[in-house]
């Protein structure tokens, strides 16, 4: 068992480790995965793509021409930003019919009441904080396609 020690601590010590080296999403890149997403969006009017996860962080791309639907993260903090389109973000507010899990502190609305409107554009970038609902807001014939920063929050 002693001799198992020192190889189970290496293990663990690189699931926490940083990556070795950096990544890069130039503009050209990222639209070369939206036009990916455009051609495999789903009923619910949205694709997505895991760009990179390192397990405590990941970043997504993702795609919607239609709203979404509210959502909200109890240990999870959300950083936008906006690579093409326009839309609009519903921030705070009172989600109804709230389902999902309090193990996973994951959670999906049937619609936001209340809250705040921040219009989107290309090259803004928003910061939501955990326990923060949230809803994306799409104009009929448009769409909005953002990288997904998410990870941790300290306050669990």
């Amino acid at each position: 068992m002693m001799r198992l020690c020192p190889f189970l601590l290496l293990i663990a010590a690189s699931f926490a480790a940083d990556p070795s080296s950096f990544a890069l999403w130039t503009r050209s890149t990222i639209g070369e995965h939206e036009a990916t997403l455009m051609k495999n969006v789903s009923p619910d009017h949205s694709s997505r793509e895991t760009l990179a996860d390192y397990g405590d962080h990941r970043f997504r791309l993702l795609y919607r021409d239609a709203d979404g639907l509210p959502e909200e993260h109890d240990k999870i903090v959300d950083v936008v930003i906006v690579h093409s389109g326009e839309g609009v973000l519903i921030l705070g507010g009172t989600m109804n019919g709230k389902k999902g899990s309090a193990t996973t502190g994951e959670y999906l609305g049937a619609a936001l009441t209340g809250g705040e409107s921040q219009p989107l554009a290309v090259g803004d970038i928003v910061h939501i904080p955990a326990g923060i609902p949230h809803r994306f807001l799409v104009p009929a014939g448009k769409h909005i396609t953002y990288v997904l920063l998410k990870f941790p929050a300290k306050r669990q």
